[in-house]
């Protein structure tokens, strides 16, 4: 079952990058969604992965819910 995982980003640049590791790691890009006006990043993975998007979002910064 898929999860969806958010994370709250600063920049643009920041949001470019997190979004070019996650697909780089194998994350399809129609499930990494970027809603520029509330600036937040929408990953959905299945739950087992959710340790790694989250990895990914720490490296760049990127502040979600633990």
């Amino acid at each position: 079952m898929n999860k969806t995982i958010n994370g709250k980003y600063d920049s643009d640049e920041q949001a470019r990058n997190t979004e070019e590791d996650l697909i780089a790691t194998g994350i399809p890009r129609d499930n990494v969604y970027r809603d520029k006006p509330n600036q937040v990043i929408k990953v959905s993975v299945p739950a087992e992965t959710e340790r790694e998007i989250q990895e990914i979002f720490t490296r760049h910064g990127i502040h979600f819910d633990r």
